[in-house]
């Protein structure tokens, strides 16, 4: 068990009872499910990949479900041995759009698409594997000035996602009515009334039981439709590169610029999973954990091109869960990575979750992009607030939020640019390691 002072029920290397264990493992997999699903119905729609989708959807959940087993586990020097989950990261998004419509405008159909983008994704998970290597040698680059600024960015980055989910979802017809934010306010409130409860079965379970009892309600209300999993396979086995290989180097560019940030963005996911389970955000072991986990990010995509789908990355908002539910335990991991592995290789199970309303998913999100913005501010708040700090963390943050309150600021720039700087976390964090590389230390703030 956790120690007496510590707000965690269960600690990193305390075994949960099964009960527990599997609620805490239901609770991760549904804030991820849908960041893992999203990036491949996005990618599949622009680029018409028509029926290749349910089989790249499959693809995701059991590659998500082999890399979270890889990092709680840690085999050899690879994984953190912690519960950082992995799942489809949306930062590579444009980078592979781009790569898609290269092979598009050669006549490329979806075999010939999806061939060029696992292609350079296989070959750029390199650069991440390369640099995780190195890491102790970059004090200057992942620090907790710079990764507490990336934690915060994500948080106050994701609410956004999570109000608009609670909403109704982006561009709903009904978005915004009394019915949507009624749901997604109920299902909130329930959350923090349960996640109060002294009886700790209720407290891991407040999220999960928020959401059953919102699915429930929506159901009443006849939001939720079944019918859609009629014409879904009933089993999906993966073939390596199923879809072929190519490379292109303008392609891959884009590509490779984005898994060098994805470098400071799973460190900085990895120090608030470290700060949540209590365990050190300096020294040698907490080094060790953060090389660990980057290079088991960069082995994940690797393995993740190879079996037909996108980069993957540690997810944050499962540090919420972690938060909220008070479990910490490396074991509720291996749960979730046999639950992401049958789902993928049954999709229609999968298929269920896929139908959980916008506005339940906001409800149960938005506390927990929520506790990702705390977490950061809570690295921020170990640093010494002088002139120079404060002056990083002002430019970073103005830059980094900018960018995603005015998304047409980079509109007349080339679409490389825009690919890269678009991005909130990778605005702040590229700035910050700009500013607190460049500008001199002070002995004291005068």
């Amino acid at each position: 068990m956790a120690t007496p002072n510590s707000d965690l029920l269960y600690g990193l290397d305390d075994k949960p009872p099964i009960p527990a264990a599997i609620l805490a493992a239901f609770q991760h997999m549904l804030a991820s499910i849908v960041g893992i699903i999203t990036p491949t119905l996005i990618i599949g729609g622009v680029l018409g990949l028509g029926a290749e989708i349910p089989y790249l959807i499959s693809m995701a959940l059991i590659v998500s479900g082999v890399g979270t087993f890889i990092q709680a586990k840690k085999i050899g020097p690879i994984g953190s041995g912690m519960v950082a989950l992995q799942g489809t990261s949306f930062a590579f998004l444009g980078s592979i759009l781009a790569a898609g419509f290269i092979a598009k405008g050669k006549g490329g159909g979806p075999e010939e698409i999806l061939s060029l983008i696992f292609g350079v994704c296989f070959l750029g998970a390199f650069i991440e594997i390369f640099l995780s290597q190195f890491l102790h040698k970059l004090k200057t680059f992942i620090n907790p000035l710079v990764t507490g600024i990336v934690i915060t960015t994500i948080g106050f980055y994701l609410i956004k996602v999570g109000m608009t989910d609670l909403a109704g979802g982006f561009n709903a017809p009904d978005f915004g009515s009394l019915e949507n934010l009624g749901l997604g306010g109920g299902v909130l409130l329930l959350i923090i009334i349960l996640n109060q409860s002294k009886n700790p079965l209720i407290r891991a379970g407040a999220i999960f039981f928020g959401m059953v009892v919102g699915m429930i309600a929506a159901y009443s209300m006849g939001k939720v439709d079944f019918s859609k999993l009629a014409g879904m396979d009933w089993f999906a086995l993966p073939i390596p590169f199923k879809y072929g290989f190519s490379f292109d180097i303008e392609a891959f560019i884009p590509v490779a610029l984005i898994y060098l940030v994805t470098v400071i963005e799973s460190s900085g996911d990895l120090t608030a999973t470290s700060m949540v389970s209590r365990q050190p955000i300096s020294g040698p072991i907490y080094d060790a954990r953060i090389k660990g986990g980057v290079l088991a990010d960069g082995c994940n995509s690797l393995l993740a091109a190879v079996f037909n789908t996108f980069p993957n990355t540690t997810f944050s908002q499962n540090n919420g869960v972690i938060q909220l539910t008070g479990i910490a335990s490396r074991y509720v991991a291996f749960w979730v990575a046999g639950l992401l592995v049958l789902f993928g290789l049954f999709p229609v199970i999968g298929g269920i979750f896929q139908q959980l309303p916008k506005p339940v998913l906001g409800g149960a999100t938005l506390v927990m992009f929520g506790t990702i913005a705390a977490a950061g501010i809570r690295i921020l708040a170990t640093q010494e607030l002088d002139r120079r700090t404060m002056l990083i963390m002002a430019v970073s943050f103005g830059l980094g939020l900018g960018v995603a309150m005015v998304p047409d600021l980079l509109k007349e720039m080339p679409k490389m640019v825009q690919n890269i700087f678009g991005s909130a976390v990778t605005m702040a964090g590229l700035s910050a390691i700009l500013l607190n590389t460049l500008l001199p230390k002070m002995d004291t703030d005068s």
